[in-house]
C-alpha cells in the first residue's frame, strides 16, 4: 500500500535561496513512463501564481541502478519515492545537471547529491553564477564527485546506453546558455531541459493538486470572484500558459498599479494569499484564440522566449545541434517542463526549429514584449 503523503513530506526549507511558488511546500508526482525503465518526478514552480511543472527524469541502468536527469527539490516525499525505486532497481549512480543558466535546476543538484552520496555528478560545462562567479564547490556541487561533461569527447558513464549533445555555449553577456540533450538508447527516449516543449490542452496533474493559481488567473479582472469549477481551472491554465511563454500576451491589458491598488479595496478577496486584492490584469476575449495559436494542437514548440532572446543569437550552432540530436532514433521526448512524455519523431524535432530559417509563425502581437526586450538587451550587449 502506498504511503499517505502529508504536508510535512512536502517541506522544502531552503526555498529562500530561489523564492519561487509554492515556496516551502512542494508536492511531488511520480509517473512511470515505461515499465521498470523510465520515470518522471513533477513538482511545481512559479512567480505571481504563473505556475508550471518542473520535472526530473529517472532512468534504470541495464546493470542495475539509476540515472537522474535534472534533479528537483529532494523533499521527504521526493526522496521516499526515489528510495522505492532504489529498493527495486538499485541505488542512484549518476546525477546529470543539463544546464548552466537554469537556476531552477541548478539549485537542487547539491542538496539532491547529498541525499544520494554514492552518486557521481555530471554537469554541463561553463557553469556560472551571478553576481559573483563562484567555484563549483561553493555552489553546492560535491567536490570529489563532480565531473564536467566534455563537449568534444563524450565522457558520460554507461556510454553503451547513452549519448549526449551539448547546445552552446550561446553568449548572453553575463553568462552563456547551454543545454545537454541526453538520448537513452534502450528506450529510444530523448531527455531535454528547455529547448522544446508541448503545451497540454488541459491543466497538468501537478497543478490540479493546488488549483489556487488556476483560479486566480481565471478572473477577468479585480472584481471577479474566484470559484473552483472545471471551466475556471481550464481558463486559468490557458492564461498561465500564455504568461509563461510570452511574459505579456496580447490578450491581457496591464492595469496601472495605482488604479489596481484602488480597485483592490473592492475585490471579493483581500487576503494575503490573494495579494490583498491587487490584480493588475484585465483580460480580453482573445485569450483563448492566443492559447490555441500558441499550442498548435500540442505539436513540439520552442518557447518564444528562447526563439526571440537566445537561440536566434546562435542560429548555425543551434541548427548543427538540432541535426545531431535528430540523428538519434528517438520515439519520445521528455522535457523538464509542461507535457511529458511527448511522442515525436526526429523530423518533428527538426520542424520545431524552423523559425531559425524563417519568420516565427507565432502572432506578432503576442511577441511584442519579447521583441522589445531583445532589441533593448542587444543594444546593451547583455541578456
Amino acid at each position: 500500500m502506498a504511503q499517505q503523503s502529508t504536508p510535512r513530506d512536502w517541506s522544502w526549507p531552503f526555498w529562500p535561496v530561489v523564492p519561487l511558488y509554492p515556496y516551502g511546500k512542494r508536492r511531488t508526482l511520480r509517473q512511470e513512463v515505461l515499465p521498470d525503465t523510465l520515470w518522471t518526478f513533477d513538482q511545481l514552480q512559479g512567480i505571481f501564481y504563473v505556475t508550471v511543472p518542473v520535472r526530473m527524469t529517472v532512468v534504470r541502468l541495464e546493470e542495475g541502478g539509476l540515472l537522474v536527469y535534472a534533479p528537483v527539490a529532494p523533499t521527504p516525499e521526493c526522496v521516499r519515492l526515489m528510495r522505492e525505486l532504489e529498493e527495486k532497481h538499485g541505488e542512484v549512480k549518476v546525477i546529470v545537471l543539463p544546464t548552466v543558466s537554469g537556476i531552477e535546476h541548478k539549485v537542487f543538484v547539491g542538496p539532491f547529491a547529498r541525499k544520494f552520496p554514492q552518486a557521481q555528478v555530471y554537469i554541463a560545462p561553463n557553469q556560472w553564477s551571478f553576481p559573483l562567479n563562484l567555484p563549483l564547490s561553493w555552489l553546492g556541487f560535491p567536490r570529489k564527485r563532480t565531473h564536467i561533461l566534455s563537449p568534444d569527447t563524450p565522457n558520460v558513464p554507461y556510454g553503451d546506453q547513452f549519448e549526449y549533445a551539448i547546445l552552446g555555449p550561446v553568449k548572453l553577456g553575463l553568462g552563456p546558455f547551454e543545454e545537454v540533450a541526453l538520448f537513452h538508447k534502450p528506450s529510444q527516449s530523448l531527455l531535454v531541459t528547455d529547448t522544446v516543449v508541448s503545451i497540454p490542452a488541459t491543466p497538468p496533474d501537478i497543478l490540479q493538486l493546488d488549483p489556487y493559481p488556476l483560479l486566480f488567473y481565471a478572473k477577468d479582472d479585480t472584481f471577479a470572484p474566484m470559484e473552483d469549477t472545471p471551466e475556471n481551472r481550464q481558463r486559468g491554465w490557458e492564461r498561465i500558459a500564455l504568461f509563461s511563454m510570452y511574459f505579456r500576451p496580447s490578450a491581457v491589458e496591464i492595469v496601472d498599479l495605482i488604479d489596481s491598488i484602488k480597485q483592490s479595496f473592492h475585490a471579493p478577496d483581500r487576503s494575503k494569499k490573494a495579494y490583498f486584492g491587487v490584480y493588475p490584469f484585465k483580460w480580453t476575449q482573445r485569450d483563448q484564440l492566443s492559447f490555441e495559436s500558441l499550442r498548435r494542437g500540442g505539436r513540439l514548440l520552442v518557447a518564444p522566449i528562447l526563439q526571440k532572446l537566445i537561440l536566434g543569437r546562435a542560429k548555425q550552432e543551434t541548427l548543427q545541434w538540432v541535426e545531431r540530436v535528430a540523428g538519434w532514433p528517438f520515439q519520445r521526448i521528455v522535457p523538464c517542463h509542461l507535457t511529458s512524455p511527448i511522442l515525436a519523431t526526429p523530423e518533428e524535432f527538426r520542424q520545431a526549429f524552423a523559425f531559425l530559417m524563417k519568420e516565427s509563425s507565432l502572432p506578432e502581437a503576442d511577441l511584442a514584449l519579447l521583441q522589445a526586450l531583445e532589441e533593448s538587451f542587444s543594444q546593451r550587449g547583455i541578456l
